[in-house]
């Protein structure tokens, strides 16, 4: 385990607080420029790739969370971040998270690494000789890792970093569901069930879908839409299988886990212990800084974002 630099201000050291704070209080980035790339996928699907303005240099993939996409703060203020680096900054966005509904009628979950694996290759084959690094956010963070775990010695990564990762998603799931953490399950299933209910509005449903307004949890909902409409028999089957901690003895490229121990959408015993990882993982664990949060600053009109500066530094070694 690596000794981490991330010290929160006085002022925000409730985990809340950090997790929240660059969605209320960040300001906006301005004239901060992007092109749209659309991939046409084998069966019939599309994903659309928001790239940053520069032409040359590494590429820097990144995965957003659970109903992330560039509208993210944290996700737009990364693309910068490796911009200034003069890197190539791109961010994936999963099936359904890009401002148009997909085309399947199905959208993305937390085990899904097909996309990933076609988007990368095919930034290979367009360009072998470029390094590329991957950064996954949250849910992105669990399929970065399950997808390098998977590919193993095969991975044409050259570093990989994964952030406030839900390494068991059982435990992610009850920890949503309980005290003040409830106030995010019911922001992110808002959104989500409004999704789902705008897409089968223009597309038959592949089953009989139960009223959307009497689920009340994530758990609740994976059990009933995300695994009937990616094949999975239940929540427990879909868990179980997407979970990345068990893939994480099998990653071989260098690899950087952030994670905070106050992280409010999980508990301390879902962190992966030493003998979990393979030799090419290094964990990165902070005493506090939410979920995706890590917001440092000695007054709050000073706020800066330590990812944006962490994960640079650490990719800079492989570049």
């Amino acid at each position: 385990m690596k000794k981490t630099t991330f010290q929160p201000p006085w002022w925000l050291s409730y985990p809340h607080m950090q997790t929240i704070w660059s969605t209320l209080c960040r300001r906006p980035l301005k004239h901060f420029l992007l092109r749209r790339e659309r991939f046409e996928l084998p069966d019939g699907d599309f994903l659309d790739l928001d790239w940053t303005q520069n032409s040359h240099g590494p590429i820097v993939l990144i995965l957003h969370g659970f109903e992330g996409s560039i509208k993210s703060p944290y996700a737009k203020g990364m693309l910068q971040a490796i911009y200034q680096q003069g890197w190539r900054g791109v961010l994936m966005h999963f099936r359904s998270c890009s401002g148009e509904d997909n085309r399947l009628p199905r959208i993305y979950h937390s085990g899904e690494t097909t996309d990933i694996d076609f988007v990368v290759a095919m930034l290979k084959k367009r360009e072998p000789t470029t390094p590329i690094a991957v950064i996954g956010f949250s849910l992105g963070g669990n399929v970065l890792l399950k997808w390098l775990g998977e590919t193993g010695k095969n991975n044409p990564l050259h570093a990989a970093v994964a952030i406030s990762v839900p390494f068991e998603l059982h435990k992610a799931a009850d920890r949503l569901n309980q005290g003040l953490s409830k106030m995010y399950q019911w922001y992110l299933l808002r959104s989500v069930r409004n999704k789902i209910k705008h897409k089968f509005q223009r597309m038959p449903a592949p089953f009989p879908l139960p009223k959307l307004t009497d689920i009340h949890s994530l758990r609740d909902f994976d059990d009933k839409i995300t695994a009937p409409l990616h094949g999975f028999l239940d929540a427990n089957d879909y868990y179980t299988k997407s979970s990345s901690r068990q893939y994480l003895n099998n990653i071989h490229i260098p690899t950087l886990l952030l994670q905070s121990k106050d992280d409010p959408f999980m508990t301390t015993d879902l962190l992966p212990q030493p003998d979990e990882l393979s030799p090419h993982v290094t964990l990165e664990l902070t005493e506090k800084g939410g979920h995706v949060g890590f917001v440092t600053a000695t007054f709050p009109w000073q706020a800066e974002y330590w990812l944006e500066k962490r994960v640079p530094i650490y990719l800079e070694n492989y570049f």
